[in-house]
């Protein structure tokens, strides 16, 4: 009699229930495209319309884009000094909720106090969201191939465009409040499949009697010359991506047809679904200090692109080049920050990404009394400042760094067996 080999362990929940790893990227796909495709991004295809018809002005509107980053960066505080919060299914769904509320609120008032404090609570609980869907996926799809949760983070580009289409489809036949309550109907319909995400576990106790080593892993090399030109890179990413980001639709609309504007936004988000599982697949081949420069400057050709040239073909192409690289810049900055070992890395560069987002609007702002050009010649400067700081960190970076309670990886990983990410020491080739 022949028996069969028993199945590969799955992923398993609480009570044991087996969850293919792929539900769990849909889930969180989820929550990251209504936290922020929807919930955060949305207002970048509304706020045209509002300058339209809401009487909004440039420096107003550049208001509420900082209030909803201030409000991201208390978020992702909170997500750094209250971890087990960010371990609670109660709070996500909480979130989720609040979320909603906040969007549907937009249009019942034309009091620019209440506007700056409903973006900023959805800036709040975006952040939350992102924290505890990030922190899920790492911790349930350890081990699983770099592209798995890749294709989760896709869920942020899959947000956009869809609320882009939403606009774009409802602009001609209803005004700039039909589109903040259907924005609202759009995050909830997202919040469906998120509600069932599992958050991250709590972490396992540590031993009280530490084995031999642990010490010297704990403490690991000193990595701070690498690590403070990454925070400087991603802090300058921070403020150019951001502008463009807040400000790319109401700029292509200046100068071409206004459903360009919002066309260019669906083709922002449907570039960025498959960008951070492309860019962990040339991680295979490439460094990630090498891909991080390399996406920076297309990034910074790709905002530049509207202002200097104009017209149709160029709004289209700056869509996909900004949309293809701006997630792939922070799966990839972030996971560099984990392999250099520096303490708290990935809250530390969250921090200073929050920093430049909102300073970013706040220094774009003179620059509107005459259009949105010279703010996207500004974005572009800065990408191509953090793209200089970038280049930094390639010179002797430390490829063999190891990972927290791992040895020193000499040799390249096999693809099958490559990790999700933040923590795989990995030796590339330049």
């Amino acid at each position: 009699m022949v028996t069969a080999a028993p199945p590969r362990p799955r992923a398993t929940g609480s009570q044991g229930v087996r969850h293919s790893p792929w539900t769990h990227v849909a889930q969180a796909a989820a929550a990251l495209g209504a936290g922020m495709g929807v919930g955060r991004f949305v207002y970048t295809p509304i706020l045209p319309l509002m300058h339209a018809q809401a009487g909004l002005s440039a420096a107003t509107g550049a208001d509420l884009a900082t209030a909803n980053y201030v409000g991201y960066l208390i978020g992702a505080l909170a997500g750094t000094f209250l971890p087990r919060l960010m371990r609670s299914p109660a709070v996500l769904r909480s979130c989720l909720v609040v979320l909603a509320v906040s969007l549907a609120a937009m249009p019942l008032t034309h009091a620019t106090g209440v506007w700056l404090l409903l973006r900023l609570c959805a800036g709040v609980v975006s952040a939350v969201i992102f924290v505890i869907a990030v922190s899920s996926l790492l911790g349930h799809l350890r081990g699983h191939p770099a592209h798995v949760p890749g294709w989760a983070f896709g869920g942020v580009g899959a947000g956009i465009a869809l609320s882009g289409l939403l606009v774009l489809a409802l602009r001609t036949v209803a005004d700039w409040q039909a589109t903040w309550w259907a924005s609202a109907g759009l995050s909830a319909l997202l919040a469906l499949p998120a509600w069932f995400l599992r958050p991250e576990a709590a972490p396992p106790s540590a031993s009280a009697t530490p084995g031999p080593g642990a010490e010297r892993r704990a403490s690991g090399p000193r990595t701070h010359r690498w690590f403070a030109a990454l925070l400087a890179s991603y802090t300058l990413e921070g403020v150019g991506y951001i502008i463009a980001g807040t400000f790319l639709v109401a700029a292509i609309e200046q100068r071409s047809p206004g459903w360009i504007g919002s066309g260019a936004w669906v083709l922002v988000g449907l570039a960025a679904i498959p960008s951070s599982a492309l860019w962990a697949g040339l991680g295979r081949r490439w460094s990630r200090p090498s891909l991080l420069l390399a996406a920076l400057g297309v990034q910074a050709v790709g905002i530049a692109l509207p202002a200097l040239i104009g017209g149709v073909a160029a709004a289209l192409v700056s869509a996909v080049l900004f949309g293809a690289t701006f997630i792939g810049v922070s799966t990839l900055a972030l996971a560099t920050g984990a392999h250099l070992r520096f303490p708290r890395a990935v809250a530390l560069l969250t921090a200073g990404y929050s920093v430049g987002q909102i300073l970013g609007p706040l220094v774009a702002t003179p620059l509107l009394r005459h259009g949105y050009h010279q703010a996207l010649i500004l974005a572009a400067a800065a990408v191509l400042a953090s793209t200089v700081a970038a280049a930094l960190l390639r010179i002797g970076f430390p490829h063999h760094v190891p990972a927290l309670g791992h040895p020193v990886v000499r040799a390249e990983p096999a693809p099958d067996r490559q990790s999700t990410g933040l923590g795989t020491a990995e030796a590339r080739a330049d």
